[in-house]
């Protein structure tokens, strides 16, 4: 009869060749994963911390972040010495354009650029400084009241060559009317 079957009859031979290196390996086998799940409960548990050197959290970054974007400020136009001269205004927001001639502006002194400007009377030139006109925003973009408008117009206008009046206070307006 032929053999069907070879074997080889030789011991096999694998990593662990003693009982106390089986006894660790089984020991092994049980702690690694606790330890690799103790340290992943610890890490999702955690709360998040701030980047080191951050007080994302603090009372005053908190406070920061929700406060209201604007704010609203009352002015008591009645009264005159709150209220800006024509001058002010104009350093104050007008000259950005007014001084150099940006955007077609006429420049402050350039009599023959408000001649005809000046010809459409103090009416026409205030709302077209109170709505905007041109390049020009409302207001040429400033936050003065219409009195104080007023009064740029008429500062810029008279050093254009015209000789308009220096617009009433509000109050002395008010009184006036009654």
């Amino acid at each position: 009869m032929s053999e069907a079957h070879d074997h080889d009859d030789s011991p096999h031979e694998g990593p662990i060749k003693t009982p106390k290196q089986l006894i660790v390996t089984v020991v092994l086998s049980f702690l690694i994963p606790i330890f690799a799940i103790v340290l992943l409960v610890k890490y999702v548990a955690a709360e998040s911390k701030p980047a080191a050197g951050s007080d994302t959290f603090g009372p005053e970054a908190v406070a920061t972040r929700i406060q209201p974007i604007g704010t609203i400020v009352l002015k008591d136009a009645s009264d005159a010495s709150a209220l800006k001269t024509g001058e002010q205004v104009f350093n104050a927001q007008c000259t950005a354009c007014h001084t150099a001639g940006v955007a077609g502006a006429p420049k402050i002194g350039d009599e023959a650029a408000w001649g005809p400007r000046i010809k459409t009377g103090y009416e026409a030139l205030l709302t077209s400084a109170l709505k905007g006109k041109g390049a020009m925003g409302a207001q040429g973009g400033g936050d003065f009241s219409d009195f104080e408008i007023g009064r740029a117009v008429v500062f810029m206008a008279n050093k254009g060559g015209a000789k308009f009046d220096e617009p009433k206070a509000p109050a002395a307006a008010a009184s006036a009317a009654n």
